[in-house]
């Protein structure tokens, strides 16, 4: 690319069909550009696109005063909201090219934002349009309150950008300011979303992400720490991460002093697509945001790391003292952190730049023990400490049993029949037990024919039949009714739109219940808008079961993501219904489609396809109740008297702890041998120090004179029957870069490995070729070198 960047190289190509308008332009700020409150060029919030971060605490505060803005916008009368909209719509006269209305001279100064709002019958100020308010408006007559909202928070930014560029001082940060105004300018001229195309391409640029390495890095560096000193550095590496996301990195004009003409370039073209995708839809949610960690990897960490780490090492210094307990010793292990991050960043053959890269399984494994023996810990001490005097002082690896035995079929099925013989032969009058799931008394009705559940909603395409709307009518009584902060026309347009649908509970013919939904298909998610029973219906199991068949519903369709806004008195409900705060859907996937509620809380829920939600609660019961059975049964296997032991009265001196009747049963299993002392470098101490070593033998290995018909793997071109007869090929290329992955974490897998390459070569190979005579010279020489270093034991 040339370094003559134009924003005119860009194409501006706003999507087919908008999403929601209220959420699709990004929130609830606004206001004009002569406004007191700050600007992005000149706050945190939308801070110029140089220098050292901002504190977040300031970046917040800026951000929710833009946020502010535009609420306040959207609290104006309609009349005032259509004529700021107007001043950023086209003519719709004949042959008139004006693209907004601008107030007459003696208005000039008046803004519309405050109590102003102009006659619609005035002119327009320019010269060659001269045309009123309500020819820029004609065309918007049908335009619905939330799309309308949209349009004015995207207004908002867009005076926020032109402010920003009017006060950028770096030619390249304008430039894309301009290209970014121009592009939501032209999105509100056509009522689209914004979509951004050109030659910068689209994030992720690299692969791995930045995000990517740093997790890789973590577990290839420290995974051989403690749980505890692991999960601290993890920790550090996500503020590493997070300070990165909140970077403002240096102008190109600065930054390429330092720079190559070709490395200069190469960082102008990474800090344009930052500024567009990254730093600018920070402040301007119009646009979308990705984080910096996610859309940028290697080349961009490699140009900054240095300039960054500087400063998060003088922060460290200067502020360490300041901050809370637990910020602060965090920072005490950032200086050790970026020290190891630098030779990875530099270092061209790092694994942890590889795109497949996974960390070895046992290592994955041995965290995972650990992290379960330390959550065990916490959550029982008295049985941790029970443990620790029990295992003494010798500290253990922990050890899945192998000996389990699972049970036959015959037993579990003899357990069903005595539930079932256990439950018809009971007298008691209760229908249902105090625990019994809450959708239990529904799903009977269900069973009866007492209520029904219907999918119901509008169409346009089609008719709808009478019914339908009937039942639709009845459910907008209800929502109406039970949710009394919801504007009754706002609950009508959602519940009559044809892109709506509507799970409805049916009593005797009239709805008493329903949850208003609308899915994306093309976004993998279904949106939750309403939800709501009857209040004399309530606390009967009827909003559970409504929630278990939209599950099931949902799965059907492919749908396997929830999401819905919760007020304060829904996320109870919410939770119980396997929703949850966490929200595990990426932004971009549901920013711009989902309506945004104030004082209302995101949550979401992920549906497992293989559970048949409505048949959840039956079928956990169902196995609560084997498995109290089949403990009933041991405990009356147990209890059993056994006869004694006769065997010493025959002469037998001693017999295995095993063979006394009944030891098995309750539970006895044999303690298991103590494992021999660990030898140097095996997998109990360091592995890096293990890998290096292995590593000094490989090179000398692959050094050696007889290594040459080892060094790849065999091409099967030229020996076209080898892996017909080799089904395990081995070679030392590969090793190396097992090596490199960390799958060595003993030495005896170092070794099988190498002796596989020479049973391979013997194998295929007769005595009288010099393939096999390289291979028992070099299998030689590779004792020889593991009995130097002392790692040769047989």
């Amino acid at each position: 690319m040339s370094e003559d960047f134009n924003a005119a190289q860009f194409s501006v190509v706003p999507k087919e069909e908008p999403p929601s308008p209220q959420s699709a332009f990004g929130g609830h700020e606004s206001s004009s550009a002569a406004s007191s409150e700050p600007t992005p060029g000149a706050t945190p919030g939308a801070p110029s696109a140089g220098g050292a971060p901002s504190t977040e605490t300031t970046r917040q505060s800026s951000l929710q005063k833009i946020m502010q803005r535009k609420r306040n916008v959207w609290q104006l009368p309609h009349s005032q909201k259509l004529a700021k909209l107007s001043m950023y719509s086209a003519c719709q006269a004949e042959g008139c090219r004006c693209t907004g209305w601008k107030l007459p001279e003696e208005h000039k100064y008046r803004d519309v934002e405050g109590t102003f709002c102009p006659k619609f019958t005035e002119e327009c100020r320019n010269s060659h349009c001269k045309h009123s308010v309500d020819s820029h408006l004609s065309h918007l007559a049908d335009i619905e309150e939330e799309q309308l909202n949209g349009l004015l928070g995207t207004i908002v930014d867009v005076e926020n950008l032109f402010m920003s560029m009017s006060r950028e001082e770096d030619s390249d940060t304008k430039k894309v300011y301009y290209f970014l105004f121009r592009l939501l300018r032209q999105c509100i001229l056509t009522r689209q979303q914004p979509v951004i195309r050109g030659p910068l391409g689209d994030p992720p640029f690299e692969s791995p992400s930045m995000f990517k390495a740093i997790t890789n890095f973590v577990f290839f560096k420290f995974h051989h720490l403690s749980q505890a000193e692991f999960h601290t550095m993890s920790e550090v590496a996500r503020t590493f991460l997070n300070c990165l996301n909140q970077w403002n990195f240096e102008a190109p004009s600065v930054r390429g002093r330092d720079l190559s003409h070709e490395d200069a370039s190469t960082y102008k073209i990474n800090y344009m697509r930052w500024l567009m995708f990254c730093h600018v839809p920070a402040f301007c949610n119009s646009l979308p945001h990705y984080e910096t960690s996610v859309a940028f990897g290697r080349t961009l960490l490699r140009a900054v790391f240095q300039f960054v780490s500087h400063q998060l090492l003088y922060k460290c210094r200067t502020e360490k003292d300041r901050m809370p307990m637990e910020k602060r010793l965090l920072l005490m292990h950032m200086p050790k952190f970026l020290d190891a991050l630098k030779h990875e960043v530099i270092n061209e053959e790092s694994p942890i730049w590889d795109p497949t890269y996974k960390p070895a399984v046992s290592l994955l494994l041995q965290r995972t023990a650990n992290a379960k023996r330390q959550h065990e810990a916490a959550a029982s001490p008295s049985s941790a400490a029970r443990r620790a005097t029990a295992e003494g002082s010798q500290t253990k690896k922990y050890k899945y049993s192998n000996d389990v035995e699972d049970l036959s079929n015959e037993a579990v099925i003899q357990a069903m029949r005595n539930i079932s013989d256990s439950k018809n032969n009971r007298n008691n009058e209760v229908v249902f037990p105090v625990n019994a799931p809450r959708d239990e008394a529904a799903k009977t009705k269900e069973s009866r024919r007492e209520i029904e559940l219907h999918i119901v909603g509008n169409s346009l395409s089609h008719p709808v039949s009478k019914q339908s709307m009937i039942w639709l009518l009845g459910l907008h009584s209800v929502f109406a009714h039970q949710l009394p902060g919801m504007p009754r026309d706002y609950i009508s347009r959602l519940v009559f739109d044809p892109k709506h649908k509507t799970l409805a509970l049916i009593e005797e013919g009239r709805p008493i219940g329903g949850i208003c939904f609308r899915t994306f298909a093309t976004q993998g998610f279904t949106e939750i808008v309403f939800c709501a029973v009857t209040g004399d219906k309530q606390v009967k199991g009827y909003g559970t079961h409504l929630m278990n068949h939209l599950k099931d519903y949902s799965i059907q369709q492919g749908i396997k993501h929830f999401l819905t806004y919760a007020d304060e008195f829904a996320i109870g409900y919410f939770k119980k219904q396997g929703f949850s705060k966490d929200i595990k859907v990426a932004r971009p996937i549901y920013q711009g489609y989902i309506k945004e509620y104030d004082g209302a809380t995101l949550m979401h829920c992920e549906l497992h396809p293989s559970i048949v939600y409505t048949q959840f609660s039956s079928v956990i019961r169902r196995q609560k109740d084997i498995v109290t059975e089949l403990i009933a049964q041991r405990q009356h296997e147990v209890q059993k008297i056994r006869p004694g032991l006769t065997c010493f009265k025959e002469g037998v001196r001693s017999i295995p702890v095993e063979s006394i009747p009944g030891l098995r049963e309750v539970g006895w299993r044999p303690v298991a041998r103590a494992q021999r002392q660990a030898r140097p470098l095996e997998e109990s101490v360091d592995p890096e120090k293990l890998a290096q070593t292995l590593a000094t033998v490989l090179v000398a290995v692959r050094q050696h004179t007889a290594a040459w018909p080892f060094q790849e793997p065999v091409n099967q071109a030229e020996v076209t029957d080898y892996y017909e007869h080799i089904k395990y090929p081995m070679d030392l290329k590969t090793m190396g870069e097992r090596l490199k992955k960390g799958y060595y974490v003993t030495r005896r897998l170092f070794m099988a490995d190498m002796a596989r390459i020479f049973s391979n070569c013997r194998f295929y190979n007769s005595p009288d070729t010099n393939y096999y005579r390289c291979a028992n010279a070099l299998e030689r020489y590779f004792q020889t070198k593991m009995k130097e270093i002392g790692l040769w034991d047989k």
